[in-house]
């Protein structure tokens, strides 16, 4: 299938009709009744709903962003058109849509279409539940028989009377309606008719059978009845007030659909910018042939996805349908009964509240944001309650930037530790400083402040307690793990959050690079010298004593951080180890086993000696220390793997190729590598068996790197020299690996029938 800009070709017409023919009938027979109803509820002529739905097909789903997005008349703009109808007239309120359609175009053209993601979903959700909320009052008092008031709360106020005082032939086709929308999608087999669809046709036949006197749809002289626009006249800041609420309105809701409708689909992402440019064009098309705002909807976008649609043929198709239906059959639409209209827009306006929303905005603690927009359009109007959700869900968001968590808590005696979480403004100062007072004066306090953001009131609170409390004779160890703010704040110097990576991992790094983040002295305090000298001049002092302290240092950065979270494995694991692999690597400094396999406490059973070399069975000078560990390895603790890893630029390989220096011992056991030497030397280059790196030529590797991979070959062989290996690795109960380390790229190699190959960045199944 061949598709060009999101429009299948013309030349693969088999899956044009295959699949988006159908799926545009589909959301044809979905729109006609939406669009009426969505037509009445705003006030406009029954005509102008369709006009907007075929435009919203045609032009909108041409030019769209989305290849599957569907746009047309939505239920969330009928409130907006009602109040501007009513205070404008509807040739008026045209106007107001085509300049709407303008702005839109000019915001696609500047590109600014992604700000409206910045929006709160819980903001739009609460204004969909609210308008909800308002259509179905207000279409509850035309279904009852009788007419809606000016406002919700007067709806509200006068429904009583309305259901003890009415009880006429709309009820019944009202009550008729909307049993046939909760009944048609639960049986199966009626589910390819749209429900909207099927419950008004049933209205209008059972209406039409048993003679009840119904309002009927006026629709006469089809898209002829349909009025030019006329500009509006009054206060022009608030016609251009009005004008951009709709443009604003109308382009969010079609851009979180439209974002939405990507997840429905697997074809070509969807264009923002061009999709709010499509809408542009499409309301100044609508309002200039007298239709209502457009913008793209979910639900009708939804049923193309399910139906099939792929390109976009299904959107324009649609609205060619509607086109072609209005023009041909527009007596049929005049047989719907006004209060079947209501019914279904009642229907629809509780469905606008939906529950699966708010309980997700529940778990992100958005629901006042929600409730309080709703509330807002049910009891003000639209505009406002937009405006208050947007300032709650700003207020609630600066809120969450300034969140600080301060924990403290004794660990010992006259022993305090404090934690200092989040971003540290002056809105944190008062909780801060209250925290800080349940610490004794002249205690010894570990200060941990992970922090992505600290002020500078913040920091003079803290400073200022710190220095009276070091006055008083107290102790503080102050430790950065994220950002060094405080530091930076003591210093001078200028912290950027922005070019800072997060350090809470910060163990692997060598002790040169990872200096813990203690913060300079501020007073007459003393820091703890973990030299294990007393005074603070440990640092300088040369000798042994200045030798041990990274050592020490690491020793105490290990109890403060990672012993309190490692302690219950390694508590379970106190009784018995079960590794499942012996791991055979070297001596050498930069290995380490348990970062290079992401491994933790009790799976590797490690053995390491120079050169990773395993002597062969019965070998002179024997090592009994190597099969020692084999044979502990596999007789007792029964492992099931063996592997050995290897490393570029290996001292051990190096002093084969170029000579043992002069020391005996490394001489002597450097014998156990001259079967690695000899495979070396026979070895071809060009052959490859010793395996290619990361897109390396054989030829060109370095002799020393192929040596360190002949290596890793040769003590798999010499561990098969071992008989007790050999006979389990025959049985299939022990499996012999290999790996090699690329220091430099940090790239971990496997061995492969004799060739290395590189470990996947991504994991491929």
């Amino acid at each position: 299938m061949t598709l060009r800009n999101g429009m299948l070709a013309l030349g693969d017409r088999k899956a044009v009709v295959r699949h988006d023919v159908p799926a545009s009938l589909v959301v044809f027979l979905v729109a006609v009744p939406l669009s009426l109803g969505i037509a009445v509820a705003s006030g406009a002529p029954v005509a102008a709903g369709l006009v907007a739905a075929v435009v919203g097909g045609v032009v909108g789903g041409a030019l769209g962003g989305s290849v599957i997005q569907v746009s047309g008349p939505a239920a969330g703009l009928s409130l907006v058109v009602a109040e501007l109808v009513h205070t404008y007239g509807w040739r008026a309120t045209c106007a107001i849509t085509v300049m709407a359609g303008l702005v839109q175009l000019v915001l696609g053209g500047l590109k600014v279409a992604r700000a409206a993601l910045g929006v709160s979903p819980a903001v739009v959700h609460g204004m969909l539940a609210g308008v909800g909320v308002v259509i179905a009052l207000s279409e509850l008092h035309i279904v009852l028989g009788g007419s809606p008031q000016r406002s919700a709360l007067e709806n509200v106020v006068e429904l009583p009377a309305q259901i003890l005082d009415n009880h006429t032939h709309g009820v019944m086709v009202g009550v008729l309606t909307v049993g046939v929308l909760l009944v048609w999608g639960r049986i199966p087999r009626l589910r390819a008719v749209p429900a909207p669809l099927a419950a008004l046709t049933v209205a209008a036949l059972t209406a039409a059978v048993a003679d009840w006197d119904l309002t009927k749809v006026d629709l006469k002289g089809g898209f002829a009845s349909v009025a030019t626009p006329l500009l509006p006249r009054g206060d022009w800041h608030a016609i251009a007030g009005a004008v951009l609420l709709v443009a604003l309105l109308a382009g969010v809701e079609s851009l979180l659909t439209c974002v939405a409708s990507n997840r429905l689909h697997d074809g070509p992402r969807a264009d923002l910018d061009r999709e709010l440019t499509a809408q542009g064009v499409a309301n100044m098309v609508s309002g200039a042939l007298g239709g209502l705002p457009v913008a793209g909807v979910v639900v009708r976008t939804t049923a193309n996805a399910r139906a099939g649609g792929r390109s976009r043929w299904s959107p324009v198709l649609h609205g060619v349908w509607v086109l072609l239906f209005t023009a041909a059959f527009a007596w049929m639409i005049a047989l719907i009964p006004l209060e079947a209209l209501a019914a279904l827009l009642l229907f629809i306006g509780v469905q606008m509240v939906n529950l699966g929303h708010v309980r997700n905005l529940r778990n992100h603690r958005e629901m006042p944001v929600y409730f309080v927009t709703m509330a807002g359009v049910v009891l003000i109007g639209l505009a406002e309650g937009v405006a208050i959700g947007l300032g709650l869900a700003a207020l609630l968001a600066l809120r969450r930037l300034a969140w600080v968590c301060v924990d403290v808590r004794e660990r010992g005696e006259r022993r305090w530790r404090v934690v200092v979480t989040g971003s540290l403004t002056f809105l944190g100062v008062p909780r801060l400083t209250e925290a800080l007072r349940a610490v004794p004066a002249g205690s010894a306090v570990e200060l941990d402040l992970h922090l992505d953001f600290m002020d500078n009131a913040a920091f003079e609170a803290l400073h200022t307690w710190r220095l009276e409390h070091e006055r008083t004779g107290g102790v503080i160890d102050v430790d950065e793990p994220h950002a060094e703010w405080y530091s930076a704040a003591i210093s001078g110097s200028r912290l950027s959050p922005a070019r800072i990576p997060p350090r809470h991992d910060r163990w692997w790094l060598p002790w040169a690079d990872r200096r813990r983040s203690r913060a300079p002295q501020a007073g007459n305090g003393v820091s703890r010298d973990l030299s294990g000298a007393n005074g603070a001049d440990g640092a300088d002092r040369e000798g042994p004593a200045a030798g041990r302290r990274p050592l020490l240092e690491g020793a105490w950065e290990f109890q403060r951080r990672t012993a309190p979270m490692v302690r219950p494995v390694l508590n379970r694991l106190a009784r018995k180890q079960s590794p499942s692999h012996l791991f055979i690597t070297c001596a050498d400094s930069r290995i380490v086993p348990n970062i290079i396999t992401a491994s933790g406490p009790g799976d590797l059973f490690t053995l390491r000696n120079i050169g990773n070399l395993v002597p062969r069975h019965g070998a002179a000078p024997a090592d009994d220390s190597v099969a020692a560990t084999i044979e502990y390895a596999v007789k007792v603790l029964e492992v099931r793997t063996i592997t050995v890893c290897g490393h570029s630029g290996c001292g051990a390989m190096a002093a084969l190729l170029k000579g043992v220096p002069d020391l005996p011992a490394l001489r002597s056991w450097l014998r156990h590598g001259r079967h690695s030497l000899a495979r070396f030397v026979s070895a071809d280059p060009v052959d490859g068996h010793d395996g290619p790196l990361d897109g390396e030529n054989t030829r060109d590797a370095g002799p020393l790197d192929r040596l360190c991979r002949i290596n890793v070959i040769q003590q798999l062989d010499n561990l098969r020299t071992h008989p007790f290996v050999d006979a389990l690795v025959r049985a299939g109960k022990l499996e012999l690996t290999g790996l090699y380390f690329d220091i430099g790229a940090a790239r971990v190699h496997v061995l492969e029938q004799e060739r290395f190959t590189p470990v996947p960045e991504l994991r491929t199944g």
